[in-house]
Order: C-alpha cells, then sequence, then structure tokens
C-alpha cells in the first residue's frame, strides 16, 4: 500500500469506525456521571464526531469527493447554527447558552457538534455508500432496545422513571417514544426498498413491534404523531404509486381513519378507562394541554420582548420567571423549556431561528419530492418520519438522540440531492506525503486536543459531582473537600454543582451527626458560591431563591428575607416564594408581614385551597380574624377547616376556641391516633380548661390502653400546674 493510500485509508476507516458507534449511544448509561442517561451519551456522541470530523476533514483535503456540496438542505443547517452562535452571544447566561448543564447536554456545543456530524456523515457514508448500511445498523440496536422495553413491560427489568411508562436504557419515555418513531419509518423505508425476502419482512415486523412499543411510552404527541405519519404514508402512496399499490394504500388509509374515529368515540367506555394505556391516550384534548398552552403563552410574550436574538439556549427559565402564569402553582416550578420544540427555538433564537428550523422541515420535505435520486417509497417514508418527529416536538421538547436522528436524515437527502460547490472542486488535492506527513498527525492533534479541552473537564465534573455527594470515608471533611476541589476549577456546570452544594450544606447545618465547625464550614462555602452565582448572573431569581434556603437552613431571617425578596422582584407573580417570604417573617415574630405575604400569593391564586389556608392564618395570626373567616368562608364554604396552618395559626393568636375546635375533628376521626387525643388535651389545657384536658386524657387511654402510663403522667403534669 503506497503511502497516499494508507493515509486514506487510515482516515476512511477511522471516520466509518466513529460514524458506525454513533447508533450504540442509546445504549450507553454512565452509571459513575451525574445525570447517568444524558451525560454518558451526550460526551460519547461529541467525542466520536470529533474523531469523525477529523478524519473527513483529511479525506477532505485529499479527495475532492469528500468536499462538502451545496443543497438548501445544508445551506439552512448552516444557517440555523450560524444564527444560533449570534443568538447565544446575546444571551443572558452566555456560558450556559453555549454549554448548557448536565441535565440537559445541548447549548451550541451539541449544535455544533451535530453540524460537524452532517458534514462527516454525509460526505463519508455518501462516498462510500454506506448509507443503508448506517441505518440497518441502526435498526440492529433498537432491536436491542425493544427488548429491554418488553422486559420492562414484562416486569423482569426496571422502569427509571418509577411509573409505568417504559423508558428502556434512554430514562426517558418520551425520549424512547421519539426514537421508536424515527426506526419505524426506517425499517418500513428499508423494507420497501429490500431484494431479500427475509430481511424485508424482518423489517417489517420490527416496525410493527416499535410502533406497538410507542403506545406503552404512553406519550401522547408521539402517538398522535405516528398515527397522522402512518396517515399521510397511506395518503401518499395512495395518490403517488401505481393502481394495485393506491388499492392498498386506500384501504389502510380507511382503516387508519375506522380504527381513530372508534378510538375515539369508545374514549370513555370501560374497556379504554379500564386499561391505563389506553386511557392516558384516551385522555388526548385541547383542555388536557391547558398547561403546555399556558407556558406556551409565556413563551410568546418572553418572544415579543426579544424577537430577534431570543433569550439563548438554556434562557427559557428568564421567561418562566418574568412572565410567570400563577396557575401554574401546583405545577413544576422551574420549567427550563417550553415543551414544544418550535417555540422553544422561538425563544431561544428569535424569530429568525424560529423560521430557520422550519426551513430544515421545509427545505428536506420540499427536496425529498424534487430529487431523482430518491425513490417513491424512500420519499414517502422519510416525509412520514420529518412529519410525525414534527408533529411530536409540538408537544415535547428535543433531546439528544432525536437530533442525531433528524440530522442523519437531514444529512442523507442532502447527501443525494448536494451538487459540487466549483471553489471546492478546483482547490487541489494535497499530496500522497503531505497526507502522511501533515494532515494525519494534525487531525490526530486537534481531534485530541478538543476531547481534552471540550469534553474531560466536563467528565471530570460529572464524576467528582456523585463523589460529593456520596458518604465519603472520612466524613463530612470529605465531601467538603470535593465540593472544593469542584469549586477552585469550575466548568460549564459551576450553576448545578452549586445547587448541589447548597442542598449538602442545607443536610449539614440540619444534622445532628454534623459538629458545629461542620455546619459553619458547609453553610459559608455554600453562601460564597452562590454569591459568586448571583454576582454572575443577578437576574436569575433561581440564585437568589437558592441562597435564601442556605439563610434560612441556618436560621439567617435578616439575610434570607433580602434574597427571597429579591427573587419576588425578578418572579412577581410566584406565589410559592410570596409564601417563603410568608413563612419566614412568621418565623421572625413579624405577623403582619407574614399576613401581607400570604394574602398576595392568595390574591394571585384564589382557586387553590392552601394558598386561602395560608391567608386565612395569616390573618389570624396577625388578629384579625374577621379576614380570616372571609377567606375561608369563599374557599371552603365554612370556617370550621381541619389544618395544620390554621392550627399553628390559631395557637399562635392564642385562639383556644378554635384550636380546640380542630383537634375535637381530628379526635373524633375513626381513624384518630392518640396523639390526636394528647394534642387535644394539650389545647384545652393551654385554655386553662384543666377540667377537660384531664377528661379527655383519660377517654384518650380508654381507647388506647397502651398510653395508660404517658396519660397518667401528663395528668400530674396538668394537676402540678406545669
Amino acid at each position: 500500500m503506497q503511502s497516499d493510500g494508507m493515509a486514506k485509508q487510515i482516515a476512511k476507516w477511522i471516520a466509518l469506525g466513529a460514524l458506525f458507534l454513533v447508533p450504540i449511544m442509546p445504549l450507553i448509561v454512565a452509571n459513575g456521571y451525574f445525570f447517568p442517561f444524558i451525560t454518558g451519551k451526550a460526551f460519547y456522541f461529541r467525542i466520536l464526531v470529533e474523531i469523525a470530523v477529523a478524519a473527513w476533514a483529511v479525506l477532505a483535503l485529499l479527495d475532492k469527493e469528500y468536499r462538502p456540496r451545496f443543497s438548501w438542505v445544508g445551506a439552512a443547517v448552516v444557517a440555523f447554527v450560524v444564527w444560533m452562535f449570534i443568538a447565544d452571544a446575546f444571551a443572558l447566561n452566555a456560558a450556559k447558552a453555549f454549554w448548557s448543564n448536565f441535565e440537559r447536554m445541548e447549548g451550541w456545543v451539541m449544535l455544533i457538534h451535530l453540524l460537524g456530524f452532517f458534514f462527516a456523515a454525509g460526505a463519508v457514508l455518501r462516498v462510500g455508500k454506506k448509507w443503508r448500511a448506517w441505518f440497518l445498523w441502526s435498526l440492529i440496536v433498537s432491536l436491542y432496545i425493544s427488548g429491554h422495553a418488553l422486559f420492562q413491560l414484562a416486569g423482569w427489568a426496571p422502569i427509571h422513571q418509577g411509573s409505568t411508562r417504559i423508558d428502556a436504557s434512554l430514562g426517558n419515555s418520551a425520549y424512547l417514544a421519539i426514537y421508536f418513531l424515527f426506526n419505524v419509518f426506517i425499517a418500513l423505508w428499508l423494507a420497501l426498498t429490500e431484494k431479500y425476502s427475509w430481511l424485508k419482512w424482518s423489517l417489517i415486523a420490527l416496525a410493527v413491534l416499535e410502533a406497538i412499543l410507542i403506545f406503552f411510552t404512553e406519550t401522547r404527541g408521539t402517538i398522535v404523531g405516528l398515527v397522522l405519519a402512518l396517515a399521510l404514508a397511506a395518503l401518499l402512496t395512495a395518490v403517488t404509486a401505481g393502481k394495485r399499490a393506491r388499492q392498498g394504500a386506500a384501504l389502510a388509509l380507511a382503516l387508519i381513519v375506522i380504527l381513530a374515529g372508534s378510538f375515539y368515540l369508545a374514549r370513555n367506555s370501560s374497556f379504554v378507562q379500564g386499561n391505563h394505556v389506553l386511557q392516558r391516550v384516551a385522555s388526548i384534548s385541547w383542555a388536557d394541554l391547558q398547561v403546555r398552552r399556558t407556558i406556551w403563552h409565556m413563551a410568546f410574550q418572553g418572544a415579543l420582548e426579544r424577537p430577534i436574538v431570543g433569550w439563548g439556549q438554556e434562557g427559557f427559565n428568564y421567561v418562566f420567571n418574568t412572565y410567570y402564569d400563577p396557575s401554574l402553582y401546583h405545577q413544576e416550578q422551574w420549567f427550563d423549556r417550553a415543551h414544544n420544540a418550535f417555540i422553544d427555538w422561538l425563544s431561544a433564537g428569535g424569530v429568525p431561528a424560529f423560521l430557520l428550523y422550519l426551513s430544515l422541515f421545509g427545505s428536506a420535505i420540499v427536496l425529498l419530492w424534487r430529487s431523482s435520486e430518491l425513490s417513491r417509497p424512500e420519499r414517502i417514508a422519510l416525509t412520514a418520519a420529518l412529519v410525525g418527529y414534527a408533529v411530536h416536538n409540538l408537544f415535547v421538547f428535543d433531546n439528544l438522540y432525536s437530533y442525531v436522528y433528524f440530522f442523519a436524515l437531514l444529512a442523507l437527502i442532502d447527501s443525494q440531492v448536494a451538487r459540487p460547490l466549483t471553489q471546492l472542486e478546483n482547490a487541489p488535492e494535497i499530496t500522497s506525503t503531505d497526507g502522511v506527513t501533515y494532515a494525519l498527525p494534525i487531525a490526530v492533534a486537534v481531534a485530541g486536543v478538543l476531547i481534552w479541552f471540550v469534553n474531560v473537564p466536563g467528565m471530570q465534573v460529572a464524576t467528582k459531582l456523585i463523589t460529593a455527594l456520596s458518604p465519603s470515608p472520612v466524613g463530612i471533611s470529605g465531601n467538603l473537600a470535593t465540593f472544593q476541589e469542584l469549586a477552585a476549577h469550575p466548568a460549564f456546570a459551576a450553576q448545578e454543582m452549586r445547587e448541589q452544594l447548597v442542598s449538602f450544606a442545607m443536610s449539614v447545618v440540619q444534622s445532628s451527626q454534623a459538629t458545629d465547625t461542620e455546619k459553619q464550614q458547609a453553610f459559608s462555602f455554600a453562601v460564597s458560591e452562590m454569591k459568586k452565582q448571583i454576582a454572575s448572573y443577578p437576574l436569575d431569581a433561581r440564585g437568589h431563591l437558592e441562597l435564601f434556603y442556605v439563610y434560612r437552613a441556618a436560621g439567617d431571617s435578616a439575610n434570607a428575607l433580602t434574597e427571597i425578596q429579591a427573587a419576588i422582584a425578578l418572579s412577581p407573580s410566584k406565589e410559592g416564594m410570596w409564601i417563603e417570604a410568608g413563612v419566614t417573617e412568621w418565623d421572625a415574630g413579624n405577623t403582619k408581614a407574614a399576613q401581607a405575604d400570604f394574602n398576595t400569593a392568595y390574591q394571585l391564586g384564589p382557586q387553590f385551597t392552601d394558598l386561602a389556608l395560608y391567608a386565612a392564618a395569616g390573618d389570624i395570626a396577625a388578629g384579625d380574624s374577621a379576614a380570616a373567616d372571609k377567606v375561608l368562608m369563599a374557599a371552603f364554604g365554612t370556617t370550621n377547616v381541619n389544618s395544620d396552618i390554621l392550627a399553628a395559626a390559631y395557637y399562635r393568636a392564642k385562639d383556644w376556641p378554635h384550636l380546640i375546635r380542630i383537634w375535637k375533628m381530628r379526635a373524633n376521626k375513626p381513624d384518630a391516633t392518640v396523639e390526636s387525643w394528647f394534642s387535644l388535651a394539650a389545647a384545652y389545657y393551654a385554655s386553662g380548661d384543666r377540667a377537660n384536658a384531664i377528661a379527655t386524657i383519660n377517654t384518650a387511654v380508654k381507647l388506647f390502653p397502651d398510653a395508660a402510663s404517658a396519660g397518667a403522667s401528663a395528668i400530674k403534669q396538668i394537676l402540678q400546674g406545669k
């Protein structure tokens, strides 16, 4: 083998090896990493792409066949990634916009790796005619994933989300659903163009299996996407195919419509409602999307404020805080996505990003149907896959492997329709000697540098964070030492590290096993790190709230109030923050301030009865029983409400009749405990009614003979006036 042949062969097989290892990514679960289902897959993908791109660059220098070509799909992909670089540079938290965090592992770093994957896969798999083999290999991996999902259904493998919704090794049922949806249509595409009968029917069987498994993920948006994509495939076949195929497609379309219609009509039947999977699918409705529609509305408000560059990737939390809708009080308090990929990109990159994201779908579908390089079955299957994916994205946010499949399909289409660029075609190929002497060594060095600086620091933090949170052989000091090491060398996930430090410090401060020195060290360190976070990103309400938690855990009410008030200023419609402020004021003895905070929360969300309880408790503690009764009547239709919050307020206000009434309700319940009776006795005693206190204890002893000794002791203390 000559030197030029050697360089080209080495680069080609390195590129192919890296690309063919990408489909294994769903199997990667890095249990030693923070967020093991996400981080391991992302680092694995990034490293493979960096290797593949380095090898592809060598191939492009050696052989013009590997050089980028032009298509409108490729132009849309490049424009989208370039625009998001600009948008992320203008983000309020540009570092997070570029690097993301462990929970998502996205950011612009993900986009540039996807762009590299797009170019490397498009060129290397096109020239080597390996696209079909790559997708077949991907389907073989998906067969293993299907087996894992079947084991979960059978109860032989745990479901990681702790529910009935299968998630296999992806760790999230929605991620598994879109993974299967892509594979369904890829399997059908390959089956329809396969000449070997045994493989054709094997692929069809796999498509059917994974279509069924989508239902057991109970991801309703993906199920809708699957049904609509199948219907579209049948419709396109009926319109474009030969007579015999048209008849079969028309029959399939009619069957889909009949089955979907019948299911809709039977959605309230005992059969559907009695099956957990069918019941969840049947619950699809516009009203059921109320929470997401509220979040979408908030996202649109944020887009109106920053319509050109948006808020940057990972910037939705600013929108969520600023435009928070109080109706979300009982939902998650920290949405970081709009749960609609199209709206997410509108929020992240403004109107240009939204239009460019749409252009990825539009250009791909248009070129599919204009190209003579692709057969009709390919066009139909790939169109259905893209449409099904788009429908799925209307209801959820994206994930790494759905991005990989999406960009793989875009690269496939680009590789089939792109035309050479004259400038690149005319650029000279490097000599064979240069290929071995310069190109390969430089590519290896560049790939090594990228792997080291882009991935290794994050991988180290992901493992050390697990160490910091796990019991240390030397005790709390060992955990603190690990956190200090992490803080000394902050990586892209500094915010996550600091928030985990806050949780750790709070547990130390509240632990009876920790020494005073350890408590002070943990407290001081957490405060110091969160102050750094706030100094860097003062407009992020979450940072102030995290620092509030540290101060409150340590009993520093003054500083805690300062931080919660700063958080409220940034997110004034969040009832939970007003409640936190009120509780802190309450504990500090400022009942008037607590009353105002609790009532503000209630005014924001008057439909929530627990907020009504806080408002009434604030009124009671402040001595305004009339206002409390008005709130209780509006929320419950009675002032006789059994509530711990009210009991604490009555005790603070020394309103013994109301406190006694609450404990009477509890003591007279069929499932009342001896503690309820003793608490009733304590309420009587606090009111000065010793006779009823003793009588209540005697009743408790009759009902619970095991409490005789404790009852006798309590009566003795009452008689002694203690």
